[in-house]
């Protein structure tokens, strides 16, 4: 598939277990040639210290870059990011994004995502939708972006909340055409 290069992105919306484990995954998904950065809003740390009780997103293995950093090699076209991941991605979010609205780092990146026609992945943590949601969610989706909600799957029968949140994960870096080890549906069938 050639050399990857790839943003991971958490907004200010629940769920910064789902970021945690992505970069984690991530990691383990890249190879040598392979390039990935972060970013993450004010709220998203916030987010993290309050649910996971630590400042760990210091210590991710990739370089974080600070929202405002328009000079970061995604927030253009000529960076050749391939794959955008905004996870968890808030409904403000998401509404900027559909919008066009290009205010910080993450909805920059996520416009040149679309503009250049490549990869974004958009993990909504947010329920119940109401009908902007859902509007925001089919405009992004008509651009380009593929939109995923948060839900775990439950037939690979998950008992720790970490294995529920990996069904999530391991969705994610599918949608993003990682080779990920993960229980597959229907393999003892073959």
């Amino acid at each position: 598939m050639g050399t990857r290069r790839i943003v991971l992105a958490a907004t200010g919306a629940s769920g910064a277990i789902y970021f945690r484990m992505l970069a984690q995954k991530l990691s383990a998904c890249l190879g040598e040639e392979d390039r990935a950065a972060l970013v993450m809003s004010d709220n998203a740390r916030d987010v993290w210290r309050t649910e996971l009780g630590d400042d760990g997103y210091e210590r991710l293995p990739f370089r974080i870059y600070d929202r405002n950093d328009f000079g970061a090699p995604f927030a253009s076209g000529s960076g050749r990011f391939d794959t955008m991941i905004v996870a968890p991605c808030s409904m403000g979010t998401l509404g900027r994004i559909a919008g066009g609205i290009s205010n910080d780092l993450i909805t920059r990146a996520a416009d040149v995502m679309l503009k250049e026609r490549r990869r974004l992945i958009l993990l909504l943590r947010e329920a119940p939708y109401n009908l902007i949601h859902i509007r925001n969610m089919e405009a992004v989706t008509m651009a380009g972006a593929i939109v995923c909600p948060a839900t775990p799957s439950f037939y690979s029968r998950p008992v720790t909340l970490e294995e529920a949140v990996a069904t999530v994960v391991d969705r994610v870096l599918d949608l993003a055409g990682l080779d990920v080890k993960t229980y597959r549906w229907g393999d003892g069938d073959i």
